[in-house]
């Protein structure tokens, strides 16, 4: 698996803003992430969200990125759009959901598909929500804390 681009952001856009507007919060690209076992990654807007988050960290695949592009022939629009953490090459974080695995010695556990909600409709292409479904990401737990690194 290769780690393409390393999101934070400081605080939520979408995430409580239902019925209000998104939230204009950017999606920082780092080149490294500092990620502690069972609280999230610092600086992000999940660290220390709640005692045990099945969502401390969210993974999203280049290739579905790739793959809606094309289907909604979007151009210059970053993978950030979506709002994960960490943009993978090389996996079918599907396959993730319920398993331990380790990148760069950091021990996660897949808890759920990132799902899509509708404002993936709204930031990204009318139909977004849709096309995702299935293809949303990997929500996961931090088991053990550590620094990952771009890959490229």
């Amino acid at each position: 698996m290769q780690l393409l681009h390393l999101y934070i952001s400081p605080d939520h856009n979408y995430f409580g803003h239902h019925g209000l507007p998104a939230g204009e919060s950017p999606m920082m690209e780092l080149e490294s992430i500092e990620c502690i076992a069972g609280k999230g990654i610092v600086g992000d807007r999940f660290f220390e969200f709640k005692e045990d988050y099945k969502g401390q960290v969210t993974f999203f695949s280049q290739e579905v990125y790739e793959r809606l592009c094309a289907q909604f022939q979007i151009k210059d629009v970053p993978p950030s759009i979506f709002r994960r953490n960490i943009i993978t090459q090389g996996v079918d974080l599907n396959t993730l959901i319920g398993q331990e695995f380790e990148i760069q010695g950091i021990r996660f556990l897949g808890t759920q598909e990132s799902a899509p909600c509708y404002w993936m409709n709204q930031a990204f292409a009318e139909g977004a929500e849709e096309a995702m479904k299935g293809h949303g990401g990997l929500r996961a737990k931090i088991l053990t804390g550590g620094t990952l690194k771009k890959s490229v």
